[in-house]
């Protein structure tokens, strides 16, 4: 069984600051970390190995330092990286790297494909299911606990706002998964020798034979404009009394406002 993790390098949000002049996010010094979702996800892939076999396989997308992030998934224990780099890839939006992944997935093939559910940079939720639909196989979201898994199917629970939905697949397939569905391993001290010495498989856009025009900013239908930090503001009000007063109050404000 092949199984394809796809995660991506992050700056630390805790360290993110805005450039008041140019409203652009300063990335010069900001640590870079593996996006804290796809670490559960690379957890979910070893555990899949461990119970059913198979090859567990991390990918990336990104430039050259990004390599950093996938020796870190190989001290987790995962059997080989790669990474997907080319200049051609600069300013990819959503859709655009959803197309690379693909195109990269398909190079190596899988069975199960993992994402996180989202990146904390960009919090769209959009690039996993897109992929699926690249492939044109089914994919289930927010997922919470991999129930059963099967040469041909997959049996999973799927976070709801009021519980969860049992779902099974059949196989290929991807999912995304939430925080709940496990706890990340630390990296053993034969993990992080292994991680120094592992080869790490770089695949350009050649390599892919991926369509130019669907690559980078030039195969993005979006593109941000501008960044910038919302204006602080001071003029802040309490409302007191009971709740059917404080409604009342809260909806002639939001009249007065011109909210509503």
């Amino acid at each position: 069984m092949k199984i394809v993790v796809c995660v991506k390098q992050v700056p630390d949000t805790a360290e993110v600051r805005i450039n008041p002049e140019t409203n652009t996010l300063v990335r010069d010094g900001v640590p870079s970390i593996i996006n804290p979702y796809d670490l559960h996800a690379v957890e979910a892939a070893l555990q899949i190995r461990e119970a059913a076999g198979g090859e567990v396989t991390t990918l990336t997308m990104g430039p050259p330092q990004a390599e950093n992030a996938l020796r870190e998934t190989v001290s987790m224990g995962v059997d080989r990286a790669v990474l997907l780099t080319d200049r051609l890839f600069a300013g990819s939006d959503t859709w655009a790297t959803a197309y690379t992944l693909y195109k990269g997935i398909e190079h190596l093939g899988a069975d199960i494909i993992l994402c996180g559910k989202q990146a904390i940079d960009g919090d769209t939720a959009q690039v996993g299911p897109e992929i699926a639909e690249f492939f044109g196989m089914p994919h289930i979201a927010y997922v919470r606990k991999i129930v059963e898994v099967g040469n041909d199917r997959i049996v999973v629970q799927r976070l709801m706002d009021d519980g969860f939905d049992v779902v099974e697949s059949s196989l290929p397939v991807l999912l995304t998964v939430v925080r709940e569905i496990n706890v990340p391993r630390l990296p053993s001290l034969k993990g992080k020798m292994a991680a120094k010495k592992a080869g790490i498989l770089k695949l350009s856009a050649a390599d892919l034979k991926a369509e130019e025009e669907n690559l980078g900013l030039k195969g993005s239908p979006t593109q941000v404009k501008n960044i910038f930090a919302p204006e602080a503001k001071a003029n802040r009000k309490v409302l007191s009394g009971s709740m059917e007063d404080n409604v009342a109050q809260l909806v002639n404000e939001l009249v007065e406002m011109k909210c509503i």
